[in-house]
């Protein structure tokens, strides 16, 4: 009897680790490398941000290594047109550098000018070359610089000869760019001031003091008037 109860008391250890151990035997196996490999792949080609290896194993079957799987599938896409890439602390599926080019897609894109900046642009080509300053007191408002860069960046207009006079300030003319795409042979063919009121690009009434365009009562002299060329520098 004594035999019996000493060894009694082991019986509960025993069924009490084959218990413990049980779930460990039902978990399922992790995938071949190569499936693994293949989840990867899915799951960085369907992601539109790179993807973190803690959030691969997240997504991935219980006991998967989504790191080794990283450098399998890293290797297999080497020298193809996309590759797996590492992005901070987390990894994306991108297109080779050399074939960017062909992800490029040219665009016209139509921008449409400010009412300042049609009629700074008028009073360049009917007063050309002509300053900041002149442009302003036509318009009878300031002339802000982002009106100048813009016909600028157009290639619309440009900088011309600085005109001799205090500061020798800078003047502006417009371009062959301009003339091309309007139709123009020259700056004597711009429509007269009829016209530009007519289409809605100046004011009908000239601000007080305004000088005339010269398409209205000077269309027939010359671009540069007896004596004008000694106002600028060469």
């Amino acid at each position: 009897m004594t035999d019996a109860e000493d060894t009694a008391p082991e019986a509960p250890e025993t069924g009490s680790v084959a218990e413990a151990e049980a779930p460990r035997e039902t978990l399922f196996e992790a995938p071949p490398i190569a499936e693994q490999e293949r989840m990867v792949e899915a799951i960085l080609f369907a992601s539109a941000e790179p993807v973190s290896v803690r959030e691969l194993e997240a997504r991935m079957p219980h006991g998967c290594d989504p790191a080794e799987a990283l450098v399998h599938l890293r290797k297999r896409y080497e020298g193809r047109g996309v590759r797996v890439v590492r992005v901070g602390d987390a990894w994306a599926i991108r297109t080779a550098p050399d074939l960017g080019f062909l992800m490029q897609k040219e665009t016209v894109e139509t921008r449409k000018l400010s009412r300042a900046a049609i009629e700074t642009l008028a009073i360049i080509a009917y007063h050309q070359p002509v300053t900041r300053a002149e442009i302003e007191e036509v318009r009878g408002v300031s002339v802000s610089r982002g009106t100048v860069d813009q016909l600028l960046e157009m290639e619309w207009i440009r900088f011309g000869r600085r005109k001799m006079t205090p500061g020798r300030p800078v003047t502006f003319v417009v371009t062959q760019d301009f003339l091309d795409h309007f139709g123009l042979e020259n700056a004597r063919d711009l429509p007269g001031l009829k016209e530009l009121r007519a289409a809605g690009l100046l004011d009908n009434r000239p601000p007080p003091g305004a000088v005339p365009f010269a398409g209205e009562s000077e269309a027939g002299e010359d671009d540069d008037a007896p004596g004008q060329s000694e106002l600028f520098e060469d």
